[in-house]
């Protein structure tokens, strides 16, 4: 897929339909913007429900604190 888009005086830029149903993006979603080499790489902000159990496998053990260095 290979979309183009203008980036407009006021510094907006439209996101073509075809990009916006590919990827199931709506009117008032949160993106973020992260540059990457000559480019940026767009991609959507996570709502707080969204994350819940990613980190479900994650051990306790083996963590360092800050209190351990000298």
């Amino acid at each position: 897929m290979s979309e183009t888009a203008v980036l407009s005086p006021k510094f907006q830029i439209m996101i073509p339909s075809t990009v916006r149903a590919a990827r199931g993006w709506k009117a008032g979603q949160l993106l973020a913007l992260i540059p990457k080499g000559t480019g940026i790489l767009l991609m959507p902000v996570p709502e707080r429900g969204q994350l819940a159990g990613i980190a479900k496998c994650a051990s306790r053990m083996g963590y360092r604190d800050r209190t351990d260095r000298i």
